[in-house]
Parts: structure tokens; C-alpha cells; sequence
């Protein structure tokens, strides 16, 4: 039975999750309710172990309908698409990240279907909460439920998130600052022409992947301050006491960029979107298991040329890595042999994950083209090539 106070406080996030839609996607919002309505409609009816299968596919079916019309529109009709549907289909991503979480959770018998409207309510709070509308992280249902129990409850509530709000803000607004440098930097300084020996290619590339890469950095800050604001993400106190407000972030530049494996960055890269793939394709197949997840992600990230060719890639990548390190680890005996093994596997990581990130962000066939033509696709294939060249030895 819901109290008064928790009632109010989820009609109070899934009120303003309606308002922040409509007024940022405007009539497009309408392509975001209509999913939310229909996934707490499917939680309502069905039975806890069939409610997965028909919110999985029905909710990814209306996503892809509208990623294909983008596609039809960009690569058919040669037209920009509106910055409001781009809005709306982000959105509806997530929507089917928290959709997809819940119904596995019914599935698995970590949360009760509502057998109710005010039981259903938390659900279609939980969907439309305005926090993680537009940009994450993935919060769980019951971490969700507990934030709205323990707001008006007789314990005491978190602490201020004041500080950490406020660095996450000023780390975003640094990374964006940071991005904007670079990005004029190699605007003003084209690779051009150069000799097949020479590094200039490659470090361009890398160094617009940094770029991209810092984008999505300050969007996660900026998501987890948004989310630490409104009291979500509170972890506890560390050994000193302090409050920590870590337990929901997609990623910090410090903790993936130092990552000298690929399985290592692939698992640490937008945190909570691995770990929802990690559950929803990866421990539930049987087999191919890495590339499913790496496949699905490619649908559900919208299907254009370049996603699908760069996450493919990654995941052949990180299977490579997983034989190659097996193989070569064991020879780094001492102390400056395993100094020198971590620095070159850590280089070999960042010049793959380049690779993958520029043709994920390209998207479109010509431009991957002209990727798959530079240097830096010598990386990637040869990470590949050297795991068949080991299995000969085998």
C-alpha cells in the first residue's frame, strides 16, 4: 500500500518527466509516451514470466520503425533530420533500458506486478521519471523504489549532494571547454597527405576520438549530477566518512581511459548500459554470447552502416583480447617486462577503441569508407589477425 507522501512524490517525477518531454521534443512526445504506457499496460496484464518477451520486442520494434525512418530521411532523401526526433529517439532508448530492466525483474522474481492503478503507478513513474529522461544513467526498479520510501521516511535522508553536484557540473563544463579546444585545433590542422611511415594520420584520429569521447563524459556528468541533485546515486559513507554519491555513473574519464584491455574498457564504457546488456543478451545466451551483445547494442543504438561495422569490430576485438592476453601475459615475468606489457597493451587499446568510436560516430557508409582507408584501421585488424595467427600455433 502506497502512502500519501510516496504517492505525491511519484505522480511528482513522472509529472515532470511529462512537462521536460513536451517541451523539449514537443509533439514528438507523444513517440515516448506512447511505449511507457504500453510497457506498464504489458506489467499490468500478463503473467511475471511472459511479461520480458513481449516488452523486449514490442518496445524494440517501435524503436527501430523510427530509427529506419531517420535512416530513410538521412541516406533516401538527403534530408537533416529534426533535432527534436534525435531528442525523442534518445529518450526512448532509455526508455527501453528501465522498460527491459522491470520486466526482467518480474521475470526473475525481484519485483511484484501490479495487480492495481496505484500499483502501477511506481511503474510508470519509474519509466518517465524526468532525473533519467534524457540522459541516464540506468537506475534499477528497486533502487528507484527505495529513493521514493526513504524521502518522506522516519530515517534520515541522504546528505546534501551540494558537493558533488557542483563537481560533476564544473567537470562537465572543463571537459566541454577542453573538447572545444581540441576540435578547433584539428579543424584548423587537417592530417593531409603524408608518407605511409609517418604517425600524423593516426594521431589525428585518435585525437578526434578523444574528442568525441570527451562529449560523452560531460553528458554523463552532467546526467549524474542532475540525478545526484534530486537525491539518486547516494552509496553510502567511504572509511572516512564522507558521503559518497557514486552508485549510478556511466563512466569517469580517470577509470575507463586507464583501462590497458579492451574487455576491461568495454565493461567500464558507459557503465550501466554494459551492465543492462551484460543481463539482458550475455547471460542468456547459450552461445556467440559476445557477438549477440555487441549485435544487439548495434540495433538498439539504431542500425546505421557505421554502428554495425564498429561494433562488430569491437567485439571480435575483445575476443582477441581475451586470447591474446592469455597467451602473452604469462611472459611478462618481472616487474619492467609487465610495466612494458601494460604500456604497449594500453596504447593497442586506446588505437582500437579510436577506431570504433569514429566509425560509430560516422554512421554513414562514405564516411566509414574513408575510415576503413586511413591508418588507423591497421590497428584493429591487425589486434585480429595476431588471435588467428595464435590459434594457428595452437
Amino acid at each position: 500500500i502506497l502512502l500519501p507522501f510516496e504517492i505525491w512524490q511519484y505522480v511528482y517525477l513522472m509529472s515532470g518527466g511529462c512537462v521536460l518531454a513536451a517541451v523539449t521534443m514537443g509533439p514528438y512526445a507523444c513517440l515516448l509516451l506512447v511505449p511507457a504506457f504500453w510497457a506498464v499496460l504489458l506489467f499490468c496484464s500478463l503473467r511475471p514470466w511472459n511479461v520480458h518477451p513481449w516488452v523486449l520486442g514490442t518496445l524494440m520494434c517501435w524503436q527501430t520503425f523510427w530509427h529506419f525512418l531517420i535512416q530513410y530521411q538521412e541516406y533516401w532523401l538527403l534530408q537533416p533530420s529534426n533535432t527534436r526526433l534525435l531528442l525523442t529517439m534518445s529518450a526512448m532508448m532509455l526508455l527501453t533500458q528501465r522498460a527491459t530492466s522491470v520486466s526482467m525483474d518480474l521475470q526473475e522474481g525481484k519485483a511484484v506486478p501490479p495487480t492495481c492503478v496505484a500499483g502501477a503507478l511506481p511503474y510508470l513513474s519509474y519509466t518517465l521519471y524526468f532525473p533519467g529522461l534524457l540522459g541516464g544513467p540506468l537506475c534499477s526498479f528497486s533502487q528507484f523504489v527505495r529513493f521514493v520510501e526513504k524521502s518522506g521516511s522516519v530515517p534520515p535522508p541522504p546528505p546534501s549532494p551540494l558537493r558533488p553536484v557542483l563537481l560533476k557540473c564544473l567537470m562537465a563544463f572543463s571537459l566541454e571547454w577542453a573538447r572545444r579546444i581540441l576540435t578547433g585545433f584539428l579543424v584548423s590542422h587537417p592530417p593531409g597527405l603524408a608518407p605511409f611511415w609517418a604517425p600524423t594520420q593516426v594521431l589525428w584520429v585518435w585525437a578526434m576520438s578523444v574528442a568525441l569521447r570527451m562529449r560523452y563524459y560531460s553528458h554523463w556528468a552532467l546526467s549524474d549530477a542532475l540525478n545526484n541533485a534530486a537525491g539518486l546515486g547516494f552509496g553510502g559513507h567511504g572509511h572516512s566518512g564522507a558521503p559518497l554519491w557514486d552508485s549510478m555513473s556511466d563512466g569517469e574519464p580517470w577509470t575507463v581511459e586507464r583501462s590497458s584491455r579492451l574487455s576491461e574498457y568495454a565493461r567500464r564504457w558507459n557503465g550501466t548500459t554494459a551492465a543492462w546488456l551484460r543481463r539482458l543478451v550475455f547471460q542468456r545466451c547459450k552461445v556467440a554470447r559476445l557477438a549477440l551483445t555487441f549485435g544487439f547494442s548495434a540495433w538498439w543504438h539504431g542500425l546505421h552502416p557505421g554502428q554495425v561495422l564498429g561494433f562488430l569490430v569491437w567485439a571480435a576485438a575483445v575476443q582477441a583480447d581475451y586470447r591474446v592476453h592469455r597467451r602473452l601475459r604469462p611472459l611478462a615475468s618481472s616487474p619492467g617486462k609487465r610495466l612494458v606489457y601494460t604500456c604497449l597493451s594500453w596504447a593497442q587499446t586506446q588505437l582500437v577503441i579510436t577506431w570504433v568510436v569514429v566509425a560509430v560516430e560516422l554512421r554513414n557508409i562514405s564516411s566509414v569508407w574513408l575510415l576503413c582507408r586511413s591508418r588507423a584501421s591497421w590497428f584493429p585488424v591487425l589486434h585480429i589477425l595476431l588471435t588467428f595467427f595464435m590459434m594457428c600455433l595452437v
